[in-house]
């Protein structure tokens, strides 16, 4: 695992900042250029090193869902943008990148294949086709049989985590998670962590409505969602907590610290991603761990295999590991 050192070394700032920024200290005053670097620092060093190297001179669009801005306070696509971009790099593959809004000036001339990150409605995947047939969806699906695509079994991955609370003792098991639309607001995405969690607890006949959160997916909305839970359970407050993202949960730890709360011995928090922050937090998150950087590969060599002229779609499933840390032991 990569030390603090080496992200301050690779980021050219002090420990000190690094430290602060990986535990979204909100007393620091350092600009996002900066907590940027540190960010990409600390997802690039967590990679395996890739010796392959094939000469090709592809040129790959990427399109993100998110702006950077969003991949401050979500390093999940940040993670996956940069799997493409590690990919694309030991290929010799060209890369450009847009953002969902700036896509329209995509020119099907000047690329091969898009690769589109983030949550993409049918109508925006059409509009992306205009542009080129060689797209790959990641981490949306948004026709199976039209265009390749590489997803999460949240489902799975959410009843494993039920599971291991149950086995833990757990009765009382909270949800805090976040709602998404389409950048088109044709539609609130359906998300399969929260229809999962209810649908597990139902059939164990644990569940119980006044637990569960919902705000967006952010450290912000984390820590504001467990602030509410313990004022309205106080006592009864659920003992575990499934989080919908680690960057939630990042914000789920600060208050229950505020609160004197303990973790894990009074409330346990597993979140979702296995975002490179995830280990300096205190104590360390138990977490989904999530491939993002197989995520990305995998869309790349997807894409080459469509510009290999392959015709049927495919979708791909990425397996997910739960990694117990400090937070739940």
């Amino acid at each position: 695992m990569a030390t603090i050192k080496d992200i301050a070394e690779r980021a050219g700032v002090s420990m000190a900042t690094v430290s602060r920024v990986l535990n979204y200290d909100t007393t620091l005053s350092v600009g996002d250029d900066t907590k940027k670097r540190i960010l990409e620092a600390a997802e690039a060093l967590s990679y395996r090193k890739k010796s392959e190297r094939r000469p090709l001179s592809y040129r790959i669009a990427i399109v993100n869902w998110y702006t950077e801005q969003q991949e401050l306070d979500d390093l999940y696509y940040m993670s996956i943008r940069l799997g493409v971009e590690n990919r694309c790099q030991s290929l010799n593959l060209q890369i450009k990148k847009f953002s969902m809004d700036r896509s329209q000036s995509v020119q099907s001339d000047e690329i091969d294949g898009i690769i589109a990150i983030g949550k993409f409605s049918p109508k925006q995947a059409q509009e992306l086709r205009k542009i080129t047939e060689n797209i790959v969806f990641v981490d949306c699906s948004p026709d199976d049989d039209q265009f390749d695509s590489v997803v999460i079994d949240f489902k799975k991955a959410t009843e494993n985590v039920l599971d291991y609370f149950l086995k833990k003792g757990h009765q009382k098991i909270g949800y805090i998670g976040g709602r998404e639309t389409y950048k088109d607001e044709t539609a609130v995405i359906d998300d399969a962590r929260r229809m999962s969690f209810e649908r597990f607890l139902r059939n164990t006949e644990l569940y119980n409505e006044s637990y569960v959160y919902i705000g967006t997916f952010s450290v912000d909305d984390g820590y504001d969602l467990m602030k509410k839970a313990i004022k309205e359970h106080k006592s009864n407050l659920p003992t575990a907590f499934f989080v919908g993202s680690d960057s939630m949960a990042i914000g789920c730890l600060r208050a229950l610290h505020e609160e004197n709360i303990s973790i894990p011995e009074q409330v346990s928090i597993i979140g979702v991603n296995d975002i490179s922050v995830s280990k300096y937090v205190y104590p360390p998150l138990s977490t989904v761990k999530v491939y993002t950087e197989m995520m990305g590969e995998t869309a790349v060599d997807l894409l080459l295999e469509r510009l290999a002229e392959r015709q049927i779609a495919k979708k791909v499933f990425i397996a997910t590991q739960l990694e117990v840390r400090g937070s739940s032991e």
